[in-house]
Order: structure tokens, then C-alpha cells, then sequence
């Protein structure tokens, strides 16, 4: 197997100088760093633009394949959408693009205020709104949705793991039971689009709340819009998520399904965490489980309708 090449600051910034076709401060090129040292596909260039490079091949298809799709999808949704001022292969076969920088933090570093909320509804009903057509036209993929009994269940046992470790009381998990579970299937005909990717690192929040833009569109797919609802919950916190959900047309199981992904999720990602069978930066994960564990006031499965219609 061929070791794919891996970037460094005079490939990255010969690359830049190509593109922006300016010197920066004149000493060697432009200013170029990776927005973090164990993300060294990614880098900032100056303060106005971001360098991503496809790690791999298959990668490469899923950033073309995000050009495509970030313009079928800008017209849909409030929030902005990176824009590529140049974009082609940085080694033989593997793709990059060169986009202009959405300014603002990231909701690991600001909260969501209540308009915020408002734009991450804006978000998932223009998700909901994109032809589902259209976007497999452009090779979005189609995924179905994840069984939450088997990750109950997988989460039950983490739980267990946690609690001895003195990170989660397992307790907590007991609201959700397999008929619960089972209730909060997804229901047939709901595909939509989706981010699929959305995490705190992903969606940009200025200062004062406002949800600026959403980073990052290689793992789209047409599929369960809970999964949405899910990440929302991990990057913005649970209360957060339903209300922009529910403000977004969405009733109650969708929600609670994804309120219950999320949770399960993050229980799992942090026990394979502290087992070694994962990376990831411990205090980012245990923020994470904390933002979907936050109470809600739609907490638990009952009353819902065998065949409660969804938009």
C-alpha cells in the first residue's frame, strides 16, 4: 500500500503562494499554520482564509463532492457556507480547497443565545427543504439510521464502566428502556439531508450568540434528521438543540430520538476514551457528555402516537 504524502509548512505554503499569488510579510511566503498540531490537513492562511487537504483518495471524492453540494445548500439555509476561492489536487490524486474564513469562535468557545437558536432552526428546516434529488444527483450518499435499542445497549454497559471510573452515574441511563427504544425508531418516508458532521469545532458562533455558519460538509448524507438533532445536542447543549428542533417543525420523537443519540454517544465515546480505544481530548468529552445531558423539559418517551406524522 502507498503512504499517502503528508503536508508541511513549505508544501502548504508554496501552494498558498500559487493561489493568492502574494509574498505575505516577504520573508518566505504567507503566514500558514495548522488550526491545530494533530489536525495537520487544516490550516489557516493569514486571517482570512483555510487550507483543507485531503488526508487520502477517498477522502478527495467526499471534497469535491462538498464544492457541489455547499452551493446546492447555500440558498436554503440562514447561516453561511464556506465559499472555495480555488481549489484542485495539492499531490497527484488528492484534492484541496482554499476557503474563505467565516469569521467568529466555535460553540466549544461561545454559547448559543435564544436568536442564535433561531438560526440553528433556519438550519435544519433549510436542510429539510434541500431536494433530496438534487443532492444525490451530486453522489450524496444515502444512510440509514442507526438502531438506538443496539446502542442503548452498547451504552448501558459504558455506563457501567464510567460509573467505576466515578465520570457518569449509569443510573441516569434508565430512563431510556428498550420499549422506549423502541418507540423512538425512525420512521419511514423522514430521509432528508443532513450534515451529519455537526460538532461544536463545526458550528461558528460570534460573541453575542449568534449562529454564524456551519463548517465542513464532507460527511453529508441523505438520512435520519435526528442525527442533526444529535450533534446540535453534543455541540450546543440538549436544551438548545430541541428548541431549535422543535422551532424547526420537528416534534417530539424526532427530538427525543436525537437527544437520546446524542446521549448514548457521548457515554460511549467516553468510556472508549479512557480504555484506549480512542483519541480525542478528555476535557472536550466529558464537556460533551455533560452539553447532552443537560436536562430538557420533553424528557421522557410517552405519549407518543404509534403513528405520530413528522414534516
Amino acid at each position: 500500500m502507498t503512504q499517502e504524502p503528508t503536508p508541511t509548512v513549505e508544501t502548504v505554503r508554496r501552494l498558498v503562494r500559487s493561489l493568492l499569488k502574494e509574498g505575505g510579510d516577504g520573508t518566505g511566503g504567507p503566514d500558514v499554520r495548522p488550526v491545530t498540531e494533530d489536525r495537520r490537513h487544516t490550516w489557516w492562511v493569514g486571517d482570512r482564509h483555510v487550507l483543507r487537504l485531503a488526508p487520502d483518495r477517498e477522502a478527495s471524492v467526499r471534497h469535491r463532492r462538498e464544492l457541489r453540494l455547499r452551493d446546492l445548500v447555500r440558498p436554503h439555509v440562514p447561516v453561511a457556507v464556506p465559499t472555495s476561492v480555488a481549489h484542485g489536487d495539492w499531490a497527484p490524486g488528492l484534492a484541496y480547497t482554499l476557503d474563505t474564513r467565516v469569521p467568529g469562535g466555535t460553540a466549544d468557545e461561545h454559547d448559543v443565545s435564544a436568536v442564535g437558536e433561531a438560526d440553528l432552526a433556519g438550519l435544519l428546516g433549510g436542510l429539510r427543504a434541500v431536494p433530496a434529488r438534487q443532492a444525490e444527483a451530486l453522489g450524496v450518499p444515502r444512510t440509514a439510521p442507526r438502531s438506538l435499542e443496539a446502542l442503548r445497549r452498547m451504552a448501558v454497559h459504558a455506563a457501567e464502566r464510567l460509573a467505576a471510573a466515578d465520570e457518569f452515574d449509569a443510573v441516569r441511563l434508565h430512563q431510556l428502556t428498550p420499549p422506549g427504544a423502541a418507540q423512538l425508531a425512525a420512521q419511514s418516508g423522514t430521509a432528508v439531508l443532513t450534515h451529519h458532521g455537526l460538532t461544536g469545532a463545526h458550528v461558528v458562533v460570534s460573541a453575542d450568540g449568534r449562529v454564524r455558519g456551519v463548517l465542513d460538509w464532507t460527511r453529508a448524507a441523505l438520512g435520519d434528521p435526528a442525527e442533526d438533532i444529535a450533534g446540535l445536542a453534543v455541540a450546543v447543549g440538549s436544551p438548545a438543540a430541541v428548541r431549535a428542533a422543535t422551532l424547526a417543525g420537528y416534534g417530539a420523537r424526532p427530538c427525543l430520538r436525537g437527544l437520546w443519540l446524542a446521549r448514548c454517544d457521548t457515554v460511549v465515546r467516553l468510556t472508549d476514551h479512557l480504555d484506549g480505544r480512542a483519541g480525542g481530548a478528555l476535557a472536550l468529552l466529558r464537556s460533551q457528555l455533560r452539553r447532552a445531558w443537560e436536562p430538557i423539559l420533553l424528557e421522557r418517551v410517552t405519549d407518543l402516537k404509534e403513528n405520530e406524522p413528522e414534516p
